[in-house]
């Protein structure tokens, strides 16, 4: 492991320290579908839990979304009349948005784990790095969703953000990108947080928005780098809030389209339990 000069000696993770963080990851990732499991149960009336997560399960499989995606979904938006004809009123439709900044080299324009890949990639090659990840908002979190080059304590750590002690948070918070010169001595850290970044060999890093056309934080992507860094220069910033804005708007469409194709049907199907 890197030692990095005048900084404090990391807490000792120990089994207790891992232990604690699969228990959180794994509560933040149950309670999320479990909200869902009963509203489902509440509003249409289904006769268990298990009734209401077969129901999001195959919808998820069928629309080839994630669960906890669904899951997030159902619980953000009103829940409909039971007579209602679709969880989602019918909206005007249309292709994906445009993504040149993007680079999809020949992957489908409508296939949202090849343009979270290429959001990371792009990031990664204009801050010319290795390592970095996306995350998405989801039940108030950052949720991570794609990562590369950094280690599984970090990737465990760093599952869910649910706290302003990080570069990434302070960036949702203040819809700005947000760069951290040297990780070791910025103060935006808790000293936990501080030392399971320095331990993955990050030792700066930069932070992106993905944004909505309405300013809204829909995740972030950043990048992490082995040497503390310089501010980044206009030109670099200008590409990666046009990175950050297209997938923004790409996620955005993503949601309008296939997520509310999903809760409509997963609405219909629900109906026809009761």
């Amino acid at each position: 492991m890197t030692e990095y000069p005048n900084s404090p000696a990391p807490p000792t993770a120990g089994a207790t320290g891992q232990q604690g963080t699969d228990e959180r990851n794994r509560r933040l990732a149950r309670d999320g579908v479990a909200r869902a499991e009963r509203l489902l149960c509440r509003y249409y009336r289904l006769s268990s839990p298990e009734e209401s997560f077969e129901l999001l399960r195959d919808t998820s499989q069928r629309f080839n979304l994630k669960l906890h995606t669904l899951a997030a979904a159902a619980v953000r938006l009103p829940v409909p009349e039971a007579t209602a004809p679709r969880w989602v009123a019918r909206r005007p439709r249309g292709g994906p948005p445009p993504v040149p900044a993007l680079h999809l080299d020949g992957a489908p324009a409508t296939d949202r784990g090849a343009v979270l890949d290429a959001t990371l990639r792009v990031t990664l090659r204009i801050t010319d790095t290795g390592m970095g990840n996306v995350q998405l908002v989801e039940n108030r979190l950052l949720r991570m969703v794609r990562h590369t080059g950094l280690n599984q304590r970090f990737t465990d750590y760093f599952a869910f953000v649910d706290s302003g002690t990080t570069s990434c948070a302070q960036a949702a918070e203040e819809v700005r990108q947000v760069t951290v010169k040297d990780v070791g001595s910025c103060d935006v850290f808790d000293e936990r947080s501080r030392h399971t970044i320095l331990q993955a060999g990050s030792r700066a890093c930069h932070s992106v928005p993905l944004v909505s056309p309405r300013g809204a934080v829909i995740g972030m992507v950043s990048a992490h780098h082995e040497r503390p860094l310089q501010d980044m220069t206009p030109d670099r910033l200008a590409a990666l809030e046009r990175v950050g804005g297209e997938a923004g708007r790409w996620l955005v469409w993503h949601h309008n389209t296939v997520v509310v194709d999903a809760l409509n049907h997963l609405h219909v199907r629900a109906v026809h339990r009761r």
